[in-house]
């Protein structure tokens, strides 16, 4: 059998170590490059001299707080070693002493175990069966390595240690590799190059030359991508341009009356509460008719009867960060209010006073949309919304009735996704106290959808979060658009 070097250096290194080892073990052994093994592995295992296995193996290792219970003392530790001063403390005393979370702990592995909570105070009744606990909590810790799975278990539950399965490649010989006789081992140069040199002198006859072949195994290299969030994007782009309609832009600090009052939201909504909404230490001054704004707020402005209340110009007056791209669409409905026909979206960046989870984040994206034009209806916001998320690929739509305080009709758009129904965002009519200051009698058809959870559908994603880490095996385990 005809054998290249890496082969020869493989079959040898497998041989010294019992006939089988893993990828890491040979890099080690070897000194060689986990793309070098696989090749001559590959080349092995056709010939029938080696076998290539996968194998799937648990790994523990301690997590932050196991590391820092091992250094500091678990909480109930740090408990006991407080009331075998005294015998008894008060929890309140003792939280502001030793911290709120190392008694609540203690606590919890040590109620039964030699304390017991009575009238608000930690009594010791058995320092001996305490003892013991805290002893047995200790050693698991410190010897998690070998314990058995019961033990494990409870120390992953407490977030000790961490769990992580790792599949490792082990490569053995088989009877044919292990029938190579020694002789055959032997080790010679290869070239991998002929210079003039070696032609004319003749020397390349007592060399070997390494063969090729391109069926060997080859790593594939890391290409570069647009991020997979730019893709989708890019996407709901192509989608609006090919219906004509015309993207714009806008500024993300507006004042308030841009992104509220010109959309007739009262000024005492929640939605303008400073836990709400983000607020700058600025101002901006307000357009010409900003005043019949204030009036269609107090009295309606002849259309309805308004929200009765004292207008505040300087509330109004106030920069935030905006929450929502419709102030952009009717930033420029204004701008363009003489235009028989309007079409245009944007896909921009918001911002809300919300608490991180897996589905919200305090800077999302919107997909915004409008359209003016003498024939627009309901019917035709309904179809445009239809097609959109059918070129996106969901095959079952539905509309439901609902309420924004600046359209009416409302509706919620709702898609059917992996057996249950799901609300991706709202659209409606411009309710005619914000279109008619504007001058425009048209129907303002108008849409705002969540552009990450529409991402997170398309790429299976169950964290909104795992749309903007910076972990490159996920972004490329993701598919490209």
């Amino acid at each position: 059998m005809e054998l290249s070097r890496n082969e020869k250096l493989l079959i040898k290194t497998l041989k010294e170590l019992g006939g089988s080892a893993s990828i890491d073990i040979l890099i080690k052994k070897l000194g060689m490059s986990i793309v070098e093994i696989m090749n001559a592995a590959s080349w092995l295992k056709m010939k029938g001299a080696v076998k290539i296995e996968e194998r799937l193996r648990t790994e523990y290792k301690l997590s932050p707080e196991g590391e820092k219970s091992l250094n500091q003392g678990l909480p109930e530790k740090r408990l006991l070693e407080s009331l075998l001063k005294s015998g008894k403390e008060n929890i309140e005393k003792l939280k502001n002493e030793i911290g709120k979370d190392v008694v609540s702990l203690g606590i919890a592995y040590l109620k039964g175990n030699g304390i017991e909570i009575i009238n608000g105070n930690i009594i010791l009744q058995d320092p001996e069966k305490a003892r013991y606990a805290v002893e047995t909590n200790t050693n698991s810790l410190k010897n998690y390595l070998n314990a058995d799975q019961e033990t494990l278990k409870r120390l992953l539950k407490r977030g000790l240690i961490e769990k992580r399965d790792i599949v490792e490649r082990i490569i053995s010989l088989t009877n044919v590799g292990n029938s190579i006789e020694d002789k055959d081992l032997e080790i010679r140069d290869e070239i991998t190059q002929l210079t003039p040199q070696d032609i004319q002198t003749g020397s390349w006859r007592e060399k070997d030359l390494k063969r090729y072949d391109i069926r060997m195994f080859a790593p594939l290299p890391d290409m570069g991508r647009e991020h997979p969030l730019s893709e989708f994007i890019s996407r709901v782009r192509r989608i609006f341009l090919s219906m004509g309609f015309k993207e714009i832009d806008g500024d993300y600090i507006v004042p308030a009356f841009w992104n509220m009052d010109a959309l007739y939201i009262p000024q005492d909504h929640p939605a303008r509460d400073m836990q709400d909404t983000f607020y700058m230490d600025s101002e901006s001054n307000l357009p010409d008719y900003a005043k019949t704004v204030e009036n269609i707020h107090k009295s309606g402005g002849g259309i309805s009867r308004g929200w009765r209340y004292e207008w505040n110009r300087e509330m109004a007056r106030k920069n935030i960060l905006r929450t929502h791209t419709t102030v952009n669409s009717i930033k420029y409905l204004y701008d363009h209010r003489n235009e028989e026909i309007i079409r245009v979206f944007m896909v921009g960046r918001v911002f809300r006073r919300e608490n991180m989870d897996p589905t919200h984040l305090p800077e999302f994206h919107q997909i915004e949309g409008v359209m003016v034009e003498p024939s627009s209806n309901f019917s035709m916001l309904l179809g445009t919304l239809h097609r959109f998320y059918s070129s996106l690929g969901f095959k079952e739509i539905k509309f439901k009735p609902s309420y924004f305080p600046y359209t009416e009709p409302s509706v919620e758009v709702h898609v059917f996704t992996d057996g249950k129904w799901l609300e991706l965002g709202g659209a409606g009519v411009f309710r005619p106290e914000v279109t008619i200051p504007l001058g425009i009698k048209d129907k303002v058809l108008a849409w705002g959808l969540g552009l990450e959870r529409l991402a997170m559908l398309y790429y299976g994603l169950n964290n909104i979060r795992d749309l903007y880490i910076a972990d490159l095996d996920i972004l490329r385990s993701l598919p490209l658009l």
